[in-house]
């Protein structure tokens, strides 16, 4: 069962959205690197949908959790109705490259790919849903 609560899409929210992240944590007693993981890859997320998902307007990004007891798997889902994008299909940064040589972009759902055991996207009745699954 996934747990979900909505939030204005601006990056203000991200606290309270982190805030109904930590609860959730101590529902399902995740580790504290496993929560740094987790925080890094849904701070990334949420502020991308802040950032860029309607662009000059605000919409709603709703932020679920779920615990599949089967799998030991701590499950996030982030939705929201912005603009189409599909994270993981930017290709991933050349990290050989010096920084100021980089194309700038991709480093965040790189990083979000290293902190997690898995990572979903679907474009679904018009909402984009990303899913991040770690093992706890």
């Amino acid at each position: 069962m996934i747990d979900s609560k909505v939030f204005l899409a601006k990056i203000a929210n991200l606290n309270a959205a982190n805030e109904f992240l930590q609860e959730k944590f101590d529902e399902y007693n995740v580790l504290p690197k496993e929560r740094f993981q987790l925080e890094l890859a849904f701070e990334e997320l949420f502020t991308n949908v802040a950032n860029y998902s309607y662009g000059e307007d605000t919409g709603k990004v709703e932020v679920g959790v779920g615990y599949e007891d089967d799998e030991c798997l701590l499950v996030i889902k982030i939705s929201d109705k912005g603009v189409p994008f599909n994270p993981l299909d930017k290709e991933e940064p050349d990290l050989t490259l010096n920084a100021d040589d980089r194309p700038i972009g991709g480093l965040g759902i790189f990083m979000i790919k290293k902190n997690v055991d898995d990572i979903k996207y679907d474009y679904i009745d018009g909402e984009n849903v990303v899913t991040l699954y770690k093992k706890i």
